[in-house]
């Protein structure tokens, strides 16, 4: 009981007990918070990550999409192989399936007078099917969480198409010569076609326009004025018309060769995932449209996969599937946490040094114990030698400086947890304190893209974070502790 009492005197009239309880405050608070913001913007990646990716991804890198025959060696189309992979094992643990073709092409349009082209990733999807396994209708700007996303053209966006087509009527007043154009370009047949005479005409049939979805930041530009606001201004307007090259097979005895083909396509929506590697290079456009453009009816490059329980199913499933998909034949079965396995490693990685480092302000705090512990037996041996002369063990003595170590790591990672939680709640209002009295944004959300601080609290890493900081305050007065325990009474009471 002597010693608890001992213990708490000390940690009530020793005033540098309150340097070692700051000192360890300090680094379990700012262990916590970063580990907060660095867990809450990991998160915030990985569910961008893996609701552009879905649960599974099955791809291919023929151009030609996948090669799959039945028994008597003709090809299966995609909806035959989705039925494939229903009847297999997987089947009963999948949710969701839908096919994709996905190319990179050269994305063409026009901008305050100037041709800009761009080099985007061209994904041909159903837009319903694609929103069944998740990650699509959510990010959507104007079909925001619709659970049945088209490419369907808005009133507005055909009022957009439509002047811009008379702009373009009375810019081209003047006579044109027609330039022919250079052989082996294919056109898509159903993109809008060139205006002439006889379109003009009411009994003529009007061609049918095909929507796009681009990334957000690849149809806005983003810039800051002289007076240093951040001003975002769209490039591309719904209802706006650009032009997508790709390669695509032709059909016949020529069907093996790759040729240059282009279709013409208007904006009907954005894609904002608030990622600018997937918001300035993704392009959505419906995959019956990129089927028939680049002649592959019947055919896809990749199958987007949902499954009903992912954590528990993921390994059970991609087994199963790559029974059906040979990776022989170009096919790759992974799961998302696979497909961007470099980035989610690299995450971790960073965050587990990041730690290590951070964790040294608990260790300067442990050496502050050991100094202040050393001197507190060195001006104690009167004290000591009493208590020794009175029956105290060597483990008695020993027991009341660990103890004290103890107590202070403990009240320290109390009053650090208490404000490391509380900064982490209020991070976003001290961001902008900040911001307001050193006149510098802390945290610019035009490059996250960000509405405020991304924080997720993790009680596992609370708990590591304050057993370890107790760990290192008890370990620090180890030392001092047994210098104590060791002291002889008689030697201590000499001189007094």
């Amino acid at each position: 009981m002597y010693k608890l009492l001992l213990c708490v005197r000390y940690l009530q009239t020793r005033y540098l007990a309150f340097i070692c309880i700051v000192s360890v405050m300090l680094g379990v608070a700012t262990l916590i918070v970063v580990n907060a913001v660095m867990s809450g913007f990991s998160t915030k990646l990985k569910d961008r990550l893996h609701g552009v990716l879905s649960d599974i991804i099955i791809d291919t890198d023929r151009m030609d999409g996948f090669d799959i025959t039945d028994t008597s060696g003709k090809s299966l189309t995609p909806d035959q192989i989705i039925q494939k992979i229903k009847d297999s094992p997987a089947g009963p643990k999948i949710e969701a399936i839908t096919p994709t073709i996905e190319v990179f092409a050269i994305l063409q349009f026009n901008f305050r007078g100037q041709m800009l082209t761009k080099p985007v990733r061209l994904i041909g999807i159903d837009p319903e099917g694609r929103a069944s396994v998740g990650g699509f209708s959510e990010y959507l700007v104007r079909q925001h969480g619709d659970p049945k996303p088209s490419f369907e053209l808005t009133p507005e966006a055909l009022k957009q198409h439509e002047h811009n087509r008379l702009q373009r009527e009375r810019l081209s007043a003047l006579e044109v010569p027609n330039v022919p154009m250079p052989k082996g370009i294919v056109s898509d047949p159903n993109a809008i076609p060139e205006p002439d005479e006889n379109t003009m005409k009411k009994d003529m049939p009007v061609a049918k326009l095909h929507g796009i979805i681009p990334g957000f930041t690849l149809a806005h530009f983003r810039y800051r004025t002289a007076d240093g606001v951040v001003v975002e201004e769209a490039a591309l307007k719904p209802g706006d018309d650009v032009t997508i090259f790709t390669v695509g097979g032709l059909p016949g005895a020529e069907g093996a060769r790759m040729r240059p083909v282009y279709g013409t396509f208007l904006v009907t929506d954005y894609l904002k995932t608030e990622m600018s590697e997937y918001d300035q290079s993704f392009v959505y456009v419906p995959l019956d449209q990129l089927q028939q453009l680049r002649t592959m009816e019947g055919r896809c490059t990749a199958f987007q996969i949902k499954l009903k329980n992912y954590e528990a199913d993921k390994l059970v499933v991609a087994d199963a599937l790559r029974e059906i998909f040979d990776p022989r034949s170009g096919a790759r079965v992974a799961t998302w946490e696979e497909h961007q396995g470099s980035l989610l490693t690299a995450i971790e990685v960073e965050k587990s040094i990041l730690n290590i480092l951070l964790f040294m302000i608990v260790g300067v705090a442990g050496f502050s114990i050991l100094a202040i512990f050393t001197m507190i037996v060195s001006e104690k041996y009167r004290d000591i030698g009493i208590m020794k002369s009175l029956g105290a063990s060597n483990f008695g003595v020993m027991s009341i400086f660990v103890g004290y170590g103890f107590l202070l790591g403990t009240v320290g990672c109390c009053l650090g947890t208490a404000m490391g939680l509380w900064i982490t709640d209020n991070i976003n209002e001290i961001e902008m304190f900040l911001t307001k009295v050193s006149g510098k944004q802390v945290f610019p959300r035009d490059v996250y893209y960000f509405k405020e601080i991304p924080t997720n609290i993790e009680i596992s890493s609370l708990i590591y974070v304050n057993i370890g900081a107790i760990a290192i305050a008890t370990v620090f007065g180890l030392l001092p502790a047994w210098r104590a325990s060791r002291l002889h009474p008689v030697r201590a009471l000499r001189f007094e």
